[in-house]
């Protein structure tokens, strides 16, 4: 049944975990390093991951014999060493241009925007909300995210070169942050 609070909520909570505005200089830095990311395919990726894992997250990491925790652990530790290049200033992960890969998909879609957070929330509001509201809460998303994933060229812009840097170490902070507080709460969650 449709519920208009259901979709503000479940909406707001996925917006503030993804927190696609705080991973705006991974994507801007990202779009330096590789020249262009792809905002639909980035956007589409993580939509399919998020829906897959409202409808079949448990299952799918059950049959590799993986929890949940486990799962969040492997996002932490690679939101951790993002955060490090971040603040660092080096290259830890292999440009996407020499390895023919997709900058939109890893790291983007996984784990900035369907991340270990993203999923587990997604699958905890299972619990919580119905899931027509947590599927067009989704959609929402989505929406906000592909508009910042368009824009962040001419958000770069905007911004400035020094601008970028002092986010760049301020988000490379937080994402350290972020990494080790799920590290936290997941290792802790096993014993």
């Amino acid at each position: 049944m449709l519920s208009f609070k259901e979709i503000i909520s479940v909406t707001l909570i996925l917006f503030s975990v993804i927190d696609v505005v705080g991973s705006l200089p991974v994507i801007i830095d990202l779009r330096k390093k590789v020249g262009q990311i792809e905002s639909e395919q980035a956007t589409i990726v993580s939509g399919v991951l998020m829906v897959s894992f409202l409808f079949v997250g448990e299952r799918i990491l059950s049959l590799f014999g993986v929890d949940v925790s486990s799962f969040a652990v492997a996002g932490a530790l690679i939101i951790f060493l993002l955060g490090l290049e971040m603040i660092l200033g080096r290259t830890i992960f292999k440009s996407e241009v020499e390895t023919g890969g997709a900058a939109h998909i890893v790291p983007i879609a996984f784990p900035l925007i369907a991340g270990a957070g993203t999923l587990t929330t997604i699958i905890s509001l299972r619990a919580e909300y119905q899931t027509i509201n947590i599927l067009i809460g989704i959609l929402i998303n989505l929406i906000l995210i592909y508009a910042v994933l368009k824009s962040s060229a001419w958000l770069g812009r905007r911004i400035g070169p020094g601008g970028l840097d002092v986010l760049r170490k301020v988000f490379g902070i937080i994402l350290l942050a972020i990494a080790i507080k799920l590290l936290k709460s997941n290792l802790i969650a096993d014993f």
